[in-house]
């Protein structure tokens, strides 16, 4: 990509020619390097020093630069950003946002941050070169100097499903998940369950702390006791489902019902009660939460909380093309509804 000359860029801020915009001669020298440099720097170039980068981001920053909006038009690309790719919950999302490109003839870029909340900077210095019309994170965050980096490129970007508080100005498409969580222990207390046990997600995850939160306000609401020994804190991965769920199974006392923070965390479960002679749902009532495909083909199908994951993915990519076209949305935060899916593996406890 060729260096951006100073007339690509502009400053919302005065800089030190005092005529209300400072130059990339005027960045480098305040920034002690070249003007080449600075111009690396704002394509995304990797070939310059981390110390030499954050330095002239910083001026950057002060300076309030951005791309001019129509010096240099973005790539017909989408980058999508997964924590992990691994989960056949990725392909609903891919799904979604594949639906959204190909109406309106963009591509999709995949790239994974190995299970980290944040891509790191090796993926940033990509998007600055590809400059894609927008950027979705799911289940992941940029850092503050991330965001500065896109923002000062005006490259756009949406959470969905932040892992965390994304912060009122960031844009972000979600869930209801507190009110899955609710609605499926909820279920669960109908039936006549009053031992329920609950395999989260990871605690640092806002999703997972959700629902977990929604299964103690329906056993609060209930009047029920909540035993801390009930709830286990998984990592959304079908092995924490099998573990934790024996765990919680060869308790003296054990659950006669179990709702799991998500479908893999479910078929776990299943596993696990295999394993020690018990049938769904004959002994063991589960409720998972996501609505996979495969959910129901298991024997038995399985009773869970849709989630709208090819619906939010859409949503996100519909988002982020709008701000790509300068359109500012009403809400920059969209939370779609779950809704609860009744299976065969629930049922009144034994001796009900």
């Amino acid at each position: 990509m060729p260096a951006m000359s100073p007339a690509e860029v502009t400053s919302q801020q005065g800089g030190p020619s005092g005529d209300g915009a400072a130059t990339l001669a005027e960045i480098a020298r305040a920034a002690g390097v070249s003007t080449p440099t600075v111009s690396k720097v704002l394509n995304g170039r990797a070939d310059v020093a981390p110390s030499t980068r954050v330095r002239v981001e910083e001026l950057l920053r002060q300076h309030g630069y951005s791309r001019r909006r129509g010096s240099g038009q973005p790539s017909a690309l989408l980058d999508l950003v997964f924590h992990e790719l691994e989960s056949p919950w990725a392909m609903e999302v891919i799904r979604g946002v594949e639906n959204v490109a190909r109406d309106t003839g963009l591509h999709v870029v995949l790239s994974e941050s190995a299970g980290r909340l944040s891509p790191g900077q090796t993926w940033v210095d990509g998007v600055l070169a590809r400059r894609p019309t927008g950027v979705i994170l799911v289940l992941s965050n940029l850092d503050p100097g991330q965001r500065a980096q896109l923002t000062s490129r005006d490259i756009p970007f949406v959470v969905m499903d932040p892992a965390g508080d994304p912060g009122e100005d960031v844009p972000s498409v979600g869930a209801t998940n507190w009110h899955g969580g609710l609605a499926a222990t909820r279920h669960l207390i109908e039936l006549g369950h009053q031992r329920i046990g609950v395999i989260g997600g990871p605690g640092r995850m806002m999703c997972s702390r959700a629902r977990i939160d929604g299964y103690r306000a329906a056993m609060d609401t209930a009047g029920l006791p909540i035993d801390p020994q009930l709830i286990r804190e998984g990592d959304f991965h079908h092995e924490s489902g099998y573990s934790l769920g024996l765990e919680l199974l060869r308790m003296r006392e054990r659950p006669t019902a179990i709702f799991t923070g998500n479908d893999l965390q479910a078929l776990g479960l299943y596993e696990a009660a295999r394993e020690l002679g018990l049938v769904i749902p004959r002994d063991l009532s589960v409720v998972g939460f996501d609505d996979l495909p495969i959910t129901r083909w298991i024997g038995p199908p399985l009773t869970t909380v849709r989630q709208p994951l090819t619906e939010m993915a859409e949503a996100a990519a519909r988002l982020v093309i709008d701000l790509s076209r300068g359109k500012r949305p009403n809400a920059l935060r969209a939370d779609l509804a779950t809704r609860l899916v009744e299976r065969s593996s629930t049922a009144p406890p034994p001796g009900a």
